[in-house]
C-alpha cells in the first residue's frame, strides 16, 4: 500500500528527511511518533505531493505505484488521502457539495454524517466556525466518502476532546477494519491507540527514521516515561 525507498526531503533547501525507508502493506496501520519539528508532517506531505516538499532522492510508492511527480490529485485518485493537522477552511463551499463531489451514494453520505454528527453541518461552508473537534469530524467524513485505501493522518486527535475523540476512533476503528485500507497515524496524546487496532509503531527523530516495527502502545509508554531524549540516547548504544 505504501512503501518509500531511500527517502530524502527538502523544504525551502534545507534537509528534513534522510534515508526513509518504511513500508505499510494492505491492512495495516503504522503509528508515528516524534517530538515537535522532527519531520513528521513533512513526511506525511511529501507522500501526498504538497508543493514545497522537495524528494531530492528515493522513492515513493502507493497502491504498487511510484508516484514521484505526480500531483496531489492523481496521488489521491490512486487511493491516498490526507487529515491535517490544522484543517483549512473553505468559504463559499458547502460540506454537502464537496460530499456529493466525492461520493454519488446519499444514503451512504447520510449514514457518516450521522455517525460522526454532522447531520447539521451539511449545509454550513466546509470547517468555517466549525469547532476543532467539529473540524476533525469533518476531515474524517471527506477522508471515508473519498474512499481512501491510504489515510495520512497527522494528529487526528489535536485539539478534540474526548467525546469527540470516541466518536472519530469508533468510525475510523470500522473503516480501518476493511483489509484492503492502510493507514500512517502521527500522534502525540496517544489517545488514538485506544480505538485502533495498530501493531506497529516508529519513531521520527530528526528527519530520522529509528525502531520501526515496534508495538505502538509500547513505545508510547516508554516516551511518556523516560521521553525522547532517552531514545536519543538508546539509538546512540545500538
Amino acid at each position: 500500500m505504501l512503501e518509500l525507498k531511500n527517502l530524502f526531503v527538502e523544504v525551502e533547501n534545507k534537509p528534513v528527511l534522510k534515508n526513509i525507508n518504511l513500508s505499510i502493506s494492505s491492512g495495516g496501520i503504522m503509528v508515528l511518533f516524534g517530538p515537535n519539528g522532527s519531520g513528521k508532517s513533512t513526511l506525511i506531505k511529501a507522500v501526498m505531493g504538497f508543493e514545497g516538499y522537495k524528494v531530492t532522492k528515493g522513492e515513493i510508492i502507493v497502491n504498487g505505484k511510484k508516484v514521484n511527480g505526480l500531483s496531489v490529485d492523481e496521488r489521491a485518485k490512486l487511493g491516498a488521502g490526507i487529515m491535517f493537522q490544522h484543517p483549512p477552511k473553505v468559504r463559499g463551499v458547502k460540506l454537502a457539495q464537496i460530499s456529493e463531489y466525492l461520493c454519488g451514494d446519499n444514503n451512504k453520505i447520510e449514514r457518516l454524517a450521522k455517525e460522526l454528527s454532522l447531520e447539521e453541518h451539511l449545509e454550513r461552508d466546509i470547517n468555517s466556525g466549525f469547532s476543532g473537534g467539529e473540524m476533525k469530524r469533518s476531515e474524517l467524513f471527506q477522508l471515508a466518502l473519498q474512499g481512501a485505501d491510504l489515510l495520512l493522518l497527522d494528529e487526528p486527535e489535536s485539539g478534540v476532546d474526548i467525546e469527540n475523540i470516541s466518536i472519530m476512533g469508533a468510525v475510523l476503528n470500522k473503516y480501518l477494519a476493511d483489509k484492503r485500507k492502510s493507514a500512517l497515524i502521527i500522534t502525540h496524546t496517544g489517545y488514538i491507540l485506544d480505538y485502533i487496532k495498530a501493531k506497529s509503531g516508529c519513531l521520527l527523530i530528526d528527519g530520522e527514521l529509528w525502531c520501526s516495527g515496534k508495538n505502538p502502545k509500547d513505545m508510547f509508554e516508554e516516551i511518556k516515561e523516560e521521553g525522547y531524549e532517552h531514545c536519543r540516547e538508546c539509538h546512540g548504544k545500538n
